[in-house]
């Protein structure tokens, strides 16, 4: 009794992602673009247990 997948093939592999390739290959279509600069999100809805988190990492030195 077969247990796989009835619609899979045994002997049709799926491609092989070379990840590293993958990242340089976005990395170089990024830097052609001339990618702006996102905007922040000005924060005017956060809560108050967000905005406690976020002015507990501005004392330890961290940047947000």
């Amino acid at each position: 009794m077969n247990s796989g997948s009835k619609t899979s093939k045994a002997d049709e592999a799926e491609p092989v992602i070379d990840m590293a390739e993958l990242g340089a290959r976005i990395a170089a279509r990024l830097a052609a673009l001339g990618t702006p600069p996102l905007p922040r999100n000005s924060g005017n809805r956060r809560t108050a247990s967000k905005k406690a988190l976020l002015k507990a990492i501005k004392a330890a030195g961290g940047k947000w």
